[in-house]
C-alpha cells in the first residue's frame, strides 16, 4: 500500500505542478456554477434542492474525466518513460492504482470546493440532506467508472489526442444506454434493461437519495474491469514478441476474462437483492414506513395491488415505472403473504385490458410523444388498481406524478409521493370494506368493553305524535344490533321522568334535558340517545325523517366512530358559486380541488346547513367561506360542536373576488362573528400583510410618455404572507411536517381573556333572533387553545379593501407599513368543552316553524334545565317544491347547553387561500403542483379524527420544499458569493500546494544536509 501511496502523491504533485490541476478544478466549478444558477436557473426553479448540481454530472465528467486520464498512460509511451517504469520493482498493478487514486483525489478535491452550494441551498430553504450526501457519492462512483476507462484507453494508444476521443466515446456509450433517448425506442421492457446498464439512469436512482449495493456495486464492477483491462494491457506491452512463455500469457489472458466475466455478471444476481439499499431522504421518501407497516397489519383478506403499465409510454414516464416495481414489491414483502403485486402491460392482456375499462374505469391516456423523425401520439397506461375484497380505487399518472415546469419545453417529472398515494388508497379501500363488512369490526376498545346504547325515552302515552311508533322501532333496531354484536352490544331504555336522580344525572354528565315539540305547546319529554364505551360518550341525533330507517342510520354511523378502521364521514360547507361568468357559467371562488382531495380520503358529504341539520352520520364538519350565517346554520354549528363534534372553519371578514382579471375586495359578515366571541374568538376587521411572502402575477401599469402600459410581472405580494420554520407550530401534528404554506388574503385571529366585559360581545343576531341576549363572559381558553399558524414578527395589518399595489408611492412592497408590527395568530385549535351560546334560549329551529311568540319563549324559560339536543327535522316539501303543512314532520329541537372536553374548533383566518384561484396562483408562481393548502386541511381533519396514519406520509412531494422569499438584490448577491468562494477555494488550493511543496523541499534539502 504504501507503494501505490507513494506513486499516487508523485502523481498529484505533477498534477498540481503544472497547470492541469488549475485548469481541471477551474473548468470544473465554472461548468458547475454555469449549470446550476444559470442553464437550470436554480432562484426561478424555487425548489430547496440541489438537483440543478448534479443533474448534468453524468455527461460533464464525461470531457473531465477524458482530459484528465487522457496523458496518464499515453504521454509515458510517447516519451519512451514506460519502458523506465516496466524495469522498475514494482507490480503493473500497483502503478495503475497509484495513478487512479491520484486522478480519483483530483476529483474529489474540485467536488469538495463546490460544498458552498448546497450550504446557500440549506440557509435558503429546508434542504434534505439525504439526496445531497447521496448525490456527492454517486458523482464520486461514477468518476471513478469514467476514469478507469480513461486509464484503460490511455493505455491502448501513445497519442493523448486519440486517448482523448476515445474515452469520450466510450463513455457516452455507458451514458446513452440507459437516456431516455434510446430507451424510448425499445418499449417498457428493453428500455427497463438498457436503464440498468446505463451509468446515468444509475446516477439518477442514487441522486434521489437511496444507497442501493445494485448500484454501487454497478460502478465498481466498471472500475473493476476497465482497471483490469488496463493492467492486462500493460503487461502486454512487457511481453516480448518471440518470449518462450506463451503459456503465462494464456493464462494472464484468462484470468483477467474471468475476472471481468463474473464482475459483470455479478450485476445480473444482485437485481434480486432489492432489500439491499438505504433511503436516505427525510422521512424515507422512498421506503415503507411505520404507518403503513400498520395499514398492511389490518387486513384479514388478499389484498391486490395490479400495475397497468404500457411497454409503449411517454419518455419521461418510463424512467418512473421501476422506482414504482421497487416499492410495490417492498409492499408485498410487508404484507406477509397478504398483499398480491401484478405488473400487466394492456397491450400484451386483451382480456385483463378489457376488464380494467369495464370494472375500473381505468382507460388509456393519449401522450403526445416527439422523436427526431416524427412527433406522433401513445396511447398508453399508467396507472395502479388497489382492491380488497369488493373494494377498489385506482390511481391514474396524474395521482402518483409531479411536474416542475423549468420552460416552455422543458420539464421535470417526478415521482410526488409514492408510499403516502399507495398508502392512502389502501386505507380507503380497507376502511370502505371493513365499514361494509362487520359493523362491529374493530370497535371492541382498548379492554375489549362493549359498546352501550343507553336511549332515555319517556313512556308512549308521553310522547307526541309520531314518537310513540319511533320508540317501537328503537326497541327493534336495537334488539338486531344486539343479535348482530353479541357480546360486543348491550343497550337500555329508560324513562328520566319516573326517576328524578337519573334526570339529574344525565343533566350533569351529558347535558341531555326535556324535550319539547313546538313553542306553543312546551310540554317536555325525553327522546335522547347515547352510546358508551369505557369513557368515551357520543351522542346520538335524532334522524330526519323520524322512520326506523332513519334510525338504523344514525346508530350505525354512531357505532362506526368507536371503531379506527372505518372510513371517516366528512361534511362539508362551501359557498354557492354566485352567476355572471363567462357563458353563464357560475363566477367567485370555486373549491373543487379542496372537494376532491378531500374525496379521495373520507366520504364527504355537502351541505348549505340552511336544513337546520348536518348529516347524521358526519364525523366532522367543514365550514369554508361563510356568508351572512342566519340562526339555523349558526344554532347548526354550535350543536354539532355541543355534541362533542369537530368543527373546521376557514373564514374572513373579507371577500377578495379575482373573476375580472383585478382584484376586487369588500367587507362581509360571517353572521358567526358574536357566537364566536362567545366561544373567546374574533376575526379582527383587516388582513395580514407580511413581508415574507410568496411572489404573486399582478398588473402593473407603467406610463410611457402619456401612454399607459399594462403588463403582468411576479413580484412580492404581502398580502400573501409564507409560513415557515417558527411560524408553523412544531408541537402540532397538524403543521410539524407540513414544511411551508401560503396564506392569502388572511385575518388576524383574536383571543379573548375571560376577563373582558361581555358588554363588548354581545350575541347580536343570535341574541335578536330569540329576543334574549347571553350575559356570560367570552370562554376561558387558558390551557385549551393552540397558535397552529402565525405571521412572521415583520407582519402588520391593514383594513383598506385596495388590494392593489403602488410602487411608485411605497416602495417595494407597494403598500404602507401598519403601526401595528409583530407576529399574527392566523389559525387556532381549541378543545373542549364548550358552553353553547344558545343556552336558556329556545331552540332557533322552533320558531321558524312555529314563529314562536315572546308568551310561549317566557314559558319556554320556565323550565328548569336547558333543552337538549338532538338536530332537528327539516319540513318535507311536496312534488312542486311548496311546503305542505298537513304532511310535514314535526321538529324535535332542544339545546345541548355544554359539550363534552373531546370536541374540538380549528379557527382559520382564511378562505381564499383553499380556493382554485389560489393554487393556481401558487402552482404558477412555484411551477409546479402547489397542494399545501390542502394537505393542511386533510392533516387537520385527521388529526381532529384520531386517524393521524398519515400524517406522517403527507407532504413529502419532490417539489414541495419551496426557498424563503428574497428580492432580487438577496439573490444576486448569493449567487456571486459563491462565484466567489469557488475562486477562493481554487486559490487556496494553490497556497496550500505550494505550503506543502515548499515543507517537501525543506525535508528533501535536509537530508542533504545530513
Amino acid at each position: 500500500m504504501s507503494e501505490i501511496t507513494r506513486i499516487a502523491r508523485k502523481e498529484l504533485s505533477s498534477f498540481f505542478g503544472s497547470p492541469v490541476a488549475y485548469l481541471f478544478i477551474g473548468a470544473f466549478l465554472a461548468a458547475c456554477l454555469f449549470v446550476f444558477f444559470w442553464a437550470e436557473g436554480f432562484f426561478a426553479r424555487n425548489i430547496a434542492d440541489t438537483r440543478p448540481l448534479f443533474d448534468w454530472m453524468p455527461v460533464l465528467l464525461i470531457f473531465l474525466a477524458a482530459a484528465l486520464t487522457m496523458r496518464l498512460w499515453s504521454e509515458e509511451r510517447r516519451a519512451g518513460t514506460f519502458e523506465l517504469l516496466a524495469t522498475l520493482p514494482v507490480a503493473t498493478w500497483r502503478l495503475v492504482l497509484g495513478k487512479f487514486l491520484a486522478a480519483w483525489a483530483l476529483v474529489a478535491v474540485a467536488l469538495a470546493l463546490t460544498w458552498p452550494l448546497p450550504i446557500t441551498v440549506a440557509i435558503l430553504g429546508p434542504l434534505d440532506w439525504g439526496p445531497v450526501f447521496g448525490a456527492y457519492l454517486a458523482t464520486l462512483l461514477l468518476a471513478a467508472s469514467y476514469l478507469a476507462i480513461g486509464l484503460f484507453v490511455s493505455a491502448r494508444t501513445d497519442n493523448p489526442i486519440v486517448a482523448l476521443i476515445g474515452t469520450v466515446l466510450i463513455c457516452a456509450v455507458f451514458y446513452l444506454i440507459g437516456s431516455p433517448a434510446l430507451t424510448a425506442l425499445v418499449g417498457h421492457s428493453g428500455g427497463e434493461l438498457l436503464r440498468l446498464l446505463g451509468s446515468g439512469s444509475r446516477f439518477a436512482s442514487i441522486n434521489r437519495g437511496v444507497i442501493d449495493l445494485r448500484d454501487l456495486y454497478y460502478y465498481l464492477s466498471i472500475v473493476g474491469v476497465f482497471l483490469a483491462l488496463t493492467i492486462y494491457s500493460l503487461e502486454r506491452l512487457r511481453w516480448a514478441a518471440d518470449s518462450d512463455r506463451p503459456a503465462a500469457h494464456h493464462r494472464w489472458s484468462l484470468i483477467v476474462g474471468l475476472t471481468a466475466a463474473n464482475l459483470l455478471a455479478a450485476n445480473l444476481w444482485l437485481q434480486q437483492a432489492t432489500e439491499l439499499r438505504a433511503d436516505l431522504t427525510a422521512g424515507h421518501l422512498y421506503s415503507i414506513s411505520e404507518a403503513t407497516e400498520n395499514y398492511l397489519g389490518q387486513l384479514e383478506e388478499p389484498l391486490l395491488i395490479r400495475g397497468y403499465f404500457s411497454a409503449d409510454t411517454h419518455p419521461l414516464l418510463a424512467p418512473l415505472v421501476p422506482r414504482l416495481r421497487d416499492l410495490l414489491r417492498e409492499y408485498q414483502v410487508a404484507g406477509k403473504g397478504k398483499v398480491q403485486v401484478e405488473f400487466v402491460d394492456p397491450a400484451e392482456s386483451p382480456e385483463l385490458e378489457r376488464e380494467a375499462g369495464e370494472q375500473y374505469g381505468i382507460q388509456p391516456v393519449a401522450f403526445q410523444t416527439e422523436t427526431k423523425y416524427q412527433a406522433s401520439v401513445v396511447n398508453s397506461y399508467f396507472d395502479i388498481l388497489v382492491k380488497y375484497g369488493d373494494e377498489y380505487t385506482t390511481l391514474s399518472f396524474r395521482d402518483l406524478i409531479d411536474v416542475k415546469a423549468r420552460g416552455e419545453t422543458d420539464l421535470d417529472v417526478q415521482l410526488r409521493n409514492p408510499e403516502y398515494d399507495l398508502t392512502r388508497a389502501i386505507k380507503k379501500v380497507l376502511y370502505g370494506y371493513q365499514g361494509g363488512g362487520d359493523l362491529f369490526a374493530g370497535a371492541s376498545g382498548s379492554q375489549g368493553e362493549p359498546i352501550g346504547l343507553r336511549a332515555f325515552v319517556s313512556a308512549p302515552d308521553a310522547l307526541p305524535e309520531p314518537l310513540p311508533a319511533l320508540r317501537e322501532d328503537l326497541e327493534a333496531v336495537a334488539t338486531d344490533l344486539s343479535a348482530q354484536g353479541g357480546e360486543r352490544f348491550k343497550f337500555e331504555i329508560t324513562d328520566p321522568a319516573t326517576d328524578p336522580a337519573l334526570a339529574d344525572d344525565i343533566a350533569e354528565r351529558y347535558g341531555i334535558a326535556p324535550l319539547i315539540l313546538d313553542l306553543l305547546n312546551p310540554t317536555p319529554f325525553y327522546f335522547s340517545l347515547v352510546l358508551e364505551q369505557g369513557g368515551t360518550a357520543v351522542p346520538v341525533p335524532l334522524p330526519e325523517t323520524l322512520d326506523k330507517a332513519g334510525l338504523e342510520r344514525v346508530l350505525e354511523a354512531g357505532i362506526k366512530r368507536f371503531a379506527p378502521g372505518v372510513l371517516r364521514t366528512l361534511a362539508l360547507y362551501t359557498p354557492e358559486p354566485s352567476g355572471g361568468g363567462f357563458m353563464g357559467a357560475p363566477a367567485g371562488p370555486g373549491y373543487q380541488l379542496l372537494q376532491e382531495s378531500l374525496s379521495e380520503s373520507f366520504n364527504l358529504r355537502p351541505t348549505d346547513l340552511a336544513d337546520g341539520f348536518v348529516p347524521g352520520d358526519a364525523d366532522l364538519l367543514l365550514v369554508v367561506a361563510p356568508k351572512d350565517f342566519n340562526d339555523r346554520q349558526r344554532f347548526v354549528i354550535d350543536q354539532f360542536l355541543m355534541q362533542g363534534g369537530t368543527v373546521v372553519m376557514a373564514a374572513s371578514p373579507y371577500d377578495v373576488d379575482l373573476s375580472g382579471g383585478e382584484i376586487n375586495a369588500s367587507i362581509q359578515t360571517t353572521g358567526l362573528e358574536d357566537w364566536l366571541a362567545h366561544l373567546g374568538l374574533e376575526f379582527e376587521p383587516a388582513l395580514v400583510l407580511d413581508p415574507r411572502n410568496t411572489p404573486f402575477p399582478i398588473p402593473v401599469q407603467r406610463d410611457l410618455g402619456g401612454f399607459l402600459v399594462e403588463e403582468i410581472q411576479t413580484l412580492d405580494y404581502p398580502y400573501f404572507p409564507d409560513l415557515r420554520g417558527d411560524s408553523l407550530s412544531a408541537d402540532s401534528g397538524i403543521t410539524a411536517n407540513l414544511g411551508q404554506l401560503t396564506m392569502n388574503w388572511a385575518s388576524p385571529i383574536r383571543i379573548h381573556q375571560a376577563e373582558e366585559d361581555s358588554a363588548e360581545h354581545p350575541m347580536g343576531a343570535a341574541s335578536a333572533a330569540t329576543g334574549a341576549a347571553s350575559k356570560t363572559k367570552p370562554a376561558d381558553l387558558a390551557g385549551r387553545i393552540q397558535t397552529l399558524l402565525q405571521s412572521s414578527a415583520a407582519a402588520w395589518t391593514s383594513a383598506s379593501t385596495d388590494m392593489q399595489p403602488d410602487f411608485e408611492a411605497h416602495g417595494a412592497l407597494g403598500f404602507p407599513k401598519g403601526d401595528d408590527i409583530g407576529r399574527k395568530t392566523l389559525a387556532v385549535a381549541v378543545r373542549g368543552p364548550f358552553q353553547s351560546a344558545f343556552a336558556g334560549q329556545p331552540s332557533p329551529l322552533l320558531n321558524d316553524q312555529t314563529g314562536a311568540t315572546d308568551d310561549a319563549s317566557d314559558a319556554l324559560d320556565a323550565l328548569d334545565d336547558p333543552l337538549d339536543d338532538p338536530l332537528d327535522e327539516a319540513v318535507e316539501p311536496d312534488a312542486d317544491g311548496t311546503a305542505a303543512p298537513e304532511d310535514k314532520k314535526p321538529v324535535i329541537s332542544g339545546v345541548v347547553a355544554h359539550s363534552p372536553a373531546a370536541s374540538r374548533l380549528i379557527l382559520i383566518g382564511s378562505a381564499s387561500f383553499l380556493t382554485d384561484t389560489a393554487i393556481s396562483l401558487a402552482s404558477e408562481a412555484t411551477q409546479s403542483g402547489y397542494l399545501k393548502p390542502l394537505e393542511f386541511i386533510q392533516n387537520a381533519v385527521e388529526w381532529s379524527l384520531e386517524d393521524r396514519g398519515l400524517l406522517a406520509l403527507r407532504g413529502r412531494g419532490q417539489f414541495s420544499r419551496l426557498l424563503e422569499p428574497g428580492g432580487r438584490d438577496s439573490r444576486m448577491f448569493w449567487e456571486y458569493l459563491n462565484y466567489i468562494l469557488a475562486l477562493g477555494g481554487l486559490v487556496l488550493v494553490y497556497v496550500v500546494h505550494r505550503i506543502l511543496r515548499r515543507r517537501h523541499e525543506q525535508a528533501q534539502a535536509a537530508m542533504l544536509e545530513g
